[in-house]
């Protein structure tokens, strides 16, 4: 965290040779290699420039067929350039961005946010090419990656237009969403109770030095007092209701946008007006998973 922030969006260069998760299977941006020259080959160019026989060569090969071996094994094997898989490409993502424009979200600062964040780094290879499409994935333990639309709708209605300073997020999950928010936000801090998706988060941030993003490994319903006040919270889990531990840590006039509700959910934007009044506005149906208390 305390490295140098990278500058985004990554070229597509940094992006293609990310070695895969999956112990040792192959990166789908693997090289190919390329095999080397014949003996032959060899054999027929160090003739032409008399070659000095190899001394401990095996018995029966000719000087300039032993020095073509010997040539042969101490070339180093060419590599191809990393080659670039055409669905998690600049364009690809791109065409996200316009698909959740038209979906209605507005404000330009989180389109470019969104459009500067790769969010196939975030998925496990095998879904890698599902990137960018307009749908939540698995991340194991029965949790998800939000879709693009539901994740630039929750930061542009929290942002409302005006700058944030300190955001808290409950439910890092992969960390995309975070990296998200802290294109937007002076300070993030992301909360995450799996312990096993709390460590995923820091090892796909550890690449990106994102040098004002915090995560922590907690219960999320209790929010960050130590860090408190908030002018902005976002929740990537559905409760029956928002806690009151993260109301009463939003500052005053700051904004909460949480999913609510059980099988039927719908966002809910908080707003705190006051030190001990907040109001409520119901937004658009949405799908998330539980929210829970505890660390596991």
């Amino acid at each position: 965290m305390s490295d140098k922030p990278r500058t985004f969006p990554l070229s597509l260069d940094a992006l293609a040779g990310k070695p895969s998760r999956q112990g040792g299977a192959t990166s789908l941006a693997q090289s190919r290699i390329v095999r080397p020259q014949t003996a032959t080959q060899n054999a027929a160019q160090n003739a032409g420039r008399g070659a000095a026989p190899v001394y401990g060569a095996p018995a029966g090969l000719t000087p300039s067929r032993a020095q073509a071996i010997a040539n042969e094994r101490a070339q180093p094997v060419p590599v191809a350039a990393p080659r670039q898989n055409p669905l998690v490409s600049d364009a690809v993502r791109r065409a996200m961005v316009a698909r959740v424009a038209r979906l209605g979200v507005k404000d330009q600062l989180v389109l470019d946010a969104m459009q500067a964040v790769p969010r196939h780094l975030f998925v496990d290879e095998a879904f890698a090419s599902q990137a960018y499409i307009d749908a939540s994935l698995p991340i194991g333990h029965q949790q998800t990656i939000s879709q693009p639309y539901i994740v630039a709708r929750m930061i542009e209605v929290m942002r409302n237009g005006g700058a944030l300073q300190r955001v808290l997020e409950i439910g890092t999950g992969c960390g995309y969403q975070a990296t998200v928010l802290s294109r937007v936000a002076k300070e993030v801090f992301s909360i995450e109770r799996i312990k096993p998706l709390h460590e995923l988060a820091k090892a796909n941030l550890r690449p990106l030095r994102v040098a004002n993003l915090r995560l922590q490994y907690g219960d999320g319903m209790l929010g960050l007092p130590q860090a408190a006040p908030f002018d902005g919270i976002i929740l990537a889990a559905a409760g029956l209701e928002v806690p009151q531990a993260l109301l009463e840590q939003l500052t005053i006039g700051g904004r909460l946008v949480a999913p609510v509700g059980d099988k039927l959910q719908h966002l809910q934007l908080i707003t705190r007006v006051g030190k001990m009044e907040w109001t409520s506005a119901a937004l658009e149906d949405c799908h998330f998973v539980p929210l829970r208390p505890g660390t596991i």
